[in-house]
């Protein structure tokens, strides 16, 4: 099953940049198809690989902040070619 992910990490602390770039990047070294705009970051691809990363991933850049948030959407599709028909 494909799915499609929206994540936006929300450290709270000073100096958060260097948590979410270090985040981004191992996403992209995943073999998943990333992509990220100011807001926030997708992932596309399969249920259980695409979850496997997660929670690898999120488990690690938690250990690195003192306190943050985490916003998950999950689609239950692969999105990543959507382009809005207006």
């Amino acid at each position: 099953m494909k799915i499609s992910v929206e994540l936006t990490l929300t450290p709270l602390h000073d100096d958060y940049e260097p948590v979410i770039i270090h985040f981004i990047k191992k996403l992209r070294v995943s073999g998943l198809k990333v992509l990220e705009n100011p807001l926030s970051t997708q992932i596309y691809g399969d249920y259980d690989k695409v979850m496997q990363t997660l929670t690898v991933e999120v488990k690690e850049v938690f250990e690195l902040i003192e306190r943050g948030l985490l916003h998950i959407k999950i689609v239950k599709s692969d999105r990543h070619d959507y382009e809005p028909h207006f």
